[in-house]
């Protein structure tokens, strides 16, 4: 995988949540406004901003980053409903060693969360504790806490 991207309304705001609140590392910015970027995307007047962050301590490939955001300064668009039942939704899932911790301390940062840690009971992370936040974009995020797994030998 090269890198997870969502769209934006405000960098500026999203960057904060993710490097701030989140921990992740910002690692580049750029302004794309070039003729290489509107055939990219589509739009003939395209000019967009963009921040690429990346998880701390993870080993970096060929990319440099994990998630890219990105705002359209033009053209801009009205936000589309990102509820997690419209076919074409997306989330990201963060690996947390306590969920519970995690969650309280977010919370207490304001944010938003559809529901506390629940208790993974079914799966292969039966044991383990998930649950849902959102992002300033309402773009669905995951915690998830595996559950301790028995080291091979």
């Amino acid at each position: 995988m090269w890198h997870f991207s969502f769209t934006v309304a405000d960098l500026d705001t999203s960057v904060a949540f993710y490097s701030d609140v989140l921990g992740l590392e910002l690692v580049h910015r750029q302004e794309q406004d070039n003729a290489y970027t509107r055939e990219l995307v589509g739009f003939p007047d395209a000019s967009l901003r963009i921040a690429q962050l990346a998880v701390p301590g993870q080993p970096r490939g060929v990319s440099t980053h994990d998630l890219e955001l990105v705002e359209y300064v033009a053209p801009r668009a009205a936000p589309t409903d990102p509820m997690r039942n419209r076919p074409g939704a997306a989330h990201l899932a963060f690996a947390v060693d306590d969920a519970v911790g995690t969650y309280e301390r977010l919370r207490d940062l304001g944010v938003e969360f559809v529901s506390p840690p629940q208790a993974i009971t079914e799966g292969i992370n039966r044991g383990g504790f998930t649950c849902y936040f959102l992002d300033p974009d309402q773009i669905t995020l995951e915690l998830v806490q595996t559950p301790a797994r028995p080291v091979s030998g």
